[in-house]
């Protein structure tokens, strides 16, 4: 791993280079801890100097359509199975933001949520 990074960096910065090319972050779930994916998101933006809006969508609403799941998943939309998160910050100025989360949604479902009084 540690002689592979400097080598995807370099390929990664050679292929933001290439105006329409689809950038995708996904995982294997191999190369790091579970539930640290918004990491590579930020090393995307802060090391490669990915615009911070086209990182959050190659994790978003472009991985949803390489997965052929963009009629359920990825977008914020009518229909759709409403997985959402919030963040402390504004992730567009700060992309270490997307590391604060404070509200999760699944399927409609509340799993976390700071920023709430206490539950009834």
């Amino acid at each position: 791993m540690e002689k592979g990074i400097p080598l995807n960096l370099d390929m990664f910065k050679r292929a933001l280079k290439i105006k329409g090319l689809k950038l995708i972050m996904g995982t294997d779930a191999g190369a790091g801890a579970h539930g640290q994916n918004a990491r590579e998101i930020v090393y995307r933006v802060q090391r490669a100097g990915q615009p911070p809006m086209d990182a959050i969508v190659g994790a978003t609403s472009l991985a949803a359509e390489a997965l052929g799941m963009n009629d359920r998943i990825g977008s914020i939309a009518p229909g759709l199975e409403a997985d959402l998160i919030a963040v402390d910050g504004d992730p567009i100025k700060d992309i270490t933001a997307l590391q604060r989360v404070v509200f999760v949604m699944k399927g409609g479902k509340v799993y976390k949520n700071v920023t709430a009084g206490p539950r009834r």
